[in-house]
């Protein structure tokens, strides 16, 4: 594979855009050798999902687009970036139990650390903001999960 791959989209700030955005992140992944049913492609769909969803519902109709990007450095570093026009950041809700929403990045945290990656969030040149995850590339040549024990 190559030294370093990049891909990017950008998407209409419209809920209709979180499942494309899961899907062009899945299908840039799946072209780079990583198969969709490994517990890799399941953690990065759940991230995405999580900071599209946020880049779509917390910017008020003040960021008409966001951009998804993705980049594989060495086959060791898969790095995930959503960019809104927004300037505000995100900031930690307090967890009500009743509450139906307001976790995802909280969501977007446990995920990374479990995988021992990381999460930074940036400012853009532009007023915005840019959430960022890197996680170790954990599946070299797309090993698939298993789904069934192994025999004895």
């Amino acid at each position: 594979m190559a030294d370093h791959l990049e891909a990017s989209v950008t998407l209409p700030s419209d809920p209709a855009s979180v499942s494309a955005a899961r899907a062009h992140v899945v299908g840039t992944l799946a072209e780079w050798g990583l198969p969709a049913d490994t517990d890799l492609s399941d953690t990065v769909r759940l991230i995405i999902s999580e900071l599209a969803t946020n880049a779509v519902q917390h910017t008020f109709g003040q960021s008409p687009t966001f951009r998804v990007d993705i980049a594989l450095d060495r086959d060791e570093h898969l790095h995930l970036g959503v960019t809104d026009s927004h300037p505000r950041f995100p900031r930690r809700l307090p967890a009500a139990v009743q509450q139906d929403n307001g976790r995802g990045l909280v969501i977007i945290r446990w995920l990374t650390a479990e995988c021992g990656g990381k999460l930074r969030i940036r400012p853009t040149r532009e007023g915005g903001k840019t959430i960022l995850v890197e996680l170790p590339w954990t599946v070299p040549g797309g090993v698939p999960r298993r789904t069934s024990p192994v025999p004895r």
